[in-house]
C-alpha cells in the first residue's frame, strides 16, 4: 500500500510529523510525504506535490486546512487516487461535497493514528 501524507513537517509538535512517524512505525505501507517545503523527513525522501510522486497512490491522507485540502483533492482525482481521509479540522463541506459529486472513498472526522491497521486497509477500494 502506497500512502501519501499531505501536510508532512519535520515539526515535531505538529499532526503532520506525528503522523508520518505513526504510520512509519506501523509499517503499514510505503510513506510519501508530499509537502514543498522538505527534501526528507524521516530519511524519507518528500515530494513537492502529488503529481511528482512516482509511484500509484492508493490513499492520501491530508492534514492541511480545507482551502489547500480541495485543491490537492482535485489534483489527487485527476491522477486516478480513489481514497482519501482527512484528518480533524482538515476537511469541509466542500470537500464532502466533492467526494460525493466523483465517487471518492473519503473518510471524515476520524484520525488515522486511532484507526487500526485493518480499518486502514480495509478502507481502501
Amino acid at each position: 500500500m502506497n500512502i501519501g501524507i499531505i501536510g508532512a513537517t519535520t515539526n515535531k509538535s505538529k499532526y503532520g510529523y506525528k503522523v508520518l512517524r505513526n504510520l512509519k512505525k506501523r509499517a503499514i505501507g510505503n510513506i510519501y510525504p508530499i509537502t514543498p517545503k522538505y527534501q526528507k523527513i524521516e530519511d524519507i525522501r518528500c515530494y513537492k506535490d502529488v503529481t511528482s510522486v512516482p509511484d500509484k497512490l492508493d490513499l492520501l491522507i491530508f492534514i492541511v486546512p480545507p482551502h489547500i485540502g480541495i485543491k490537492i483533492l482535485k489534483e489527487g482525482s485527476d491522477k486516478g487516487i480513489k481514497n482519501f481521509w482527512f484528518q480533524p479540522g482538515a476537511e469541509s463541506s466542500d470537500i464532502e461535497e466533492f467526494c460525493k459529486k466523483y465517487n471518492l472513498n473519503c473518510s471524515l472526522f476520524k484520525c488515522v493514528m486511532v484507526a487500526d491497521d485493518e480499518e486502514v486497509k480495509r478502507f481502501i477500494i
